[in-house]
């Protein structure tokens, strides 16, 4: 009978546990796990703080509501688990780790055949003056989430600052805006997301967030937190922030101070270096969950990106290999999706910038459109941005955003990214039809259209990024072919050279046109651009280009009526 140690009870950890025992069932497995919780959902923690989950426990209970306590793991799995248990030592050679009892104080060692490592990873908290005040928090364990709540509840908190525009800043943002309490995001790079999206998708985000109210502050860094007990305020290098209610939300780093003393290797990343089948480099101990480096999938560079999806992965595959199994875990593409409010964000593979730092010749387009068609209830508008290798075709990354459906379409991507396919194998793919979920061709399927167009010399399509830059140039017309009713709705802002022609009125009226200016079609999604573009080249018009994504993608002002 082997003896298998996990020192981690939260996603990898425990799940580690749990496939272990179903590989063996003689061996004895023991959980330690530093904290009083176990096994719980710690994603689902910004949902608690909106209300929309009515219980903190409910993060902690199988699908049939089961607490998963030890008694729940001992009873079920025949699984010892000892909260408030810290391993302070692993000896290699002995194969022992040293826990301590965290209510008596008392140590002792725990034997192992096997040992897995599993200690996570911690919110970075900066060492800033005034950062230990209360009512700042990281959000990083049920307890927080409690405190949180319980302070909206009681209505203790009047203005909240939020420091860092990732994944965690951003959930937390819509978490709170159901409190009805101003809410200020500060984030130190220049755009929301800036690990996962490029500056126009951000731009659109951006747009959003601010029209619904919340104060967004970019490329602007805090400096300190003042108060006497509690925190009374934010101050950056720009504003004096008032602040009742403080989330750090700048990201987090590997827990791996108990394997670099036991002397185990670290990464480029400082995270835990593993081998596909998740083995340190000592091969009776493995390690899984936000500790561990992965490798991106098409870099194949090392990342550090933890995920409550990889842990859960990384856990299944050693709980395999502990019992002898040699299942491999092949790397990530630093997948993600995110809601704020009703916009939806998503992202898988490379970005653009990440495209052009490795070193490969791409191609971009950006489409818009409904995610389902038009006269169908419910039917919203989305934004894809594809990046493809120009060379062969091979799908690099995609973007998506807007209120309709958008993380079908980015696990379609991932699919296709994770298997090495192209913008022929995006179209090719039979995916799923009806109206009530998607249009005859996929919006997907729409990108990478528009992608080959663009290889074909058939569309000459230009970034909304781009078509700013030339807003101020008297060589550019903004040609808008959309109708007077959607013109007077809604327009471009700053806008000085921009003429109306409707697109079924383009043909009659070539002669309101210079074919020496350069020409930027565009309507609401700019299908109708790309059509007018075909109509000026036809008439001799050879400096014609086409807005992506429309007015609708459009990230910068604009004014409406």
């Amino acid at each position: 009978m082997q003896n298998i140690v996990v020192i981690g009870g939260v996603a990898a950890g425990l799940k580690a546990a749990a496939k272990a025992r179903r590989c063996d069932p003689a061996a004895h497995i023991t959980v330690i796990e530093k904290g009083d919780l176990i096994s719980y959902g710690a994603c689902g923690m910004p949902y608690y703080i909106a209300g929309d989950v009515k219980d903190i426990e409910d993060l902690m209970k199988t699908p049939v509501g089961i607490l998963r306590s030890p008694g729940y793991f001992k009873n079920v799995k025949d699984i010892v688990v000892r909260p408030r248990t810290l391993a302070t030592a692993i000896d290699r050679q002995s194969k022992t780790v040293t826990i301590k009892n965290l209510a008596s104080g008392t140590e002792e060692q725990l034997i192992y055949d096997k040992l897995v490592i599993a200690t996570g990873a911690s919110a970075i908290k900066p060492p800033l003056p005034g950062v230990d005040l209360a009512n700042i928090y990281q959000l990083w364990h049920p307890a927080d989430a409690k405190a949180i709540r319980q302070g909206l509840e009681e209505k203790s908190f009047k203005n909240a600052v939020i420091i860092g525009a990732g994944l965690v800043g951003m959930e937390m943002a819509e978490a709170l805006s159901n409190w009805n309490i101003p809410i200020t995001i500060v984030e130190m790079k220049d755009q929301v997301f800036p690990a996962f999206l490029d500056v126009e998708i951000a731009g659109i985000v951006s747009k959003y967030v601010q029209d619904k109210g919340l104060t967004l502050l970019t490329a602007e860094k805090v400096v300190r937190f003042t108060g006497s007990n509690a925190v009374e305020a934010v101050e950056t290098d720009k504003h004096t922030l008032p602040a009742d209610l403080v989330i750090l939300a700048m990201g987090a780093r590997p827990n791996v101070e108990l394997a670099k003393a036991a002397g185990l290797l670290l990464g480029s990343t400082g995270a835990i270096a593993v081998d596909e089948e998740l083995r340190t480099s000592d091969p009776a101990i493995y390690a899984g969950g936000d500790c561990v480096e992965n490798t991106n999938l098409l870099s194949g560079r090392k990342v550090f990106s933890p995920m409550g999806s990889t842990a859960n992965k990384h856990g299944r595959i050693i709980g395999e290999n502990l019992c002898g199994g040699h299942a491999k875990f092949k790397g990530i593409l630093n997948t993600v999706v995110v809601k704020i409010h009703n916009l939806n964000v998503g992202k898988t593979g490379l970005t653009e910038q990440e495209a052009k730092q490795l070193g490969y010749e791409y191609i971009t387009a950006m489409v818009a459109g409904h995610d389902k068609p038009h006269y169908m209830p419910g039917a919203k508008p989305i934004t894809v941005k594809l990046i493809a290798d120009a060379a062969t075709g091979k799908v690099l990354g995609l973007q998506a955003v807007g209120e309709g459906e958008v993380a079908k379409r980015v696990d379609v991507a991932a699919t296709v990214l994770t298997f090495g396919g192209t913008i022929n194998d995006l179209f090719d793919i039979d995916l799923s039809y009806a109206p009530p979920y998607n249009s005859p061709i996929d919006n997907i399927a729409v990108a990478a259209n528009a992608v080959m167009n663009k290889l074909a010399g058939k569309l000459k399509g230009i970034s909304s990024l781009e078509a700013k830059e030339k807003m101020t140039s008297a060589q550019t017309v903004f040609l808008d072919v959309r109708t007077p009713d959607e013109c007077r709705q809604i327009r471009l802002a700053d806008c000085k050279n921009i003429q109306y022609i409707p697109l079924g009125q383009l043909r009659s009226r070539l002669d309101e046109l210079n074919k020496s200016d350069e020409i930027v079609a565009f309507c609401k999604i700019s299908l109708r651009g790309y059509e007018a573009e075909g109509i000026l080249e036809s008439a001799g018009f050879d400096n014609v280009k086409v807005m992506e994504g429309g007015i609708v993608s459009w990230p910068f002002a604009c004014e409406k009526n």
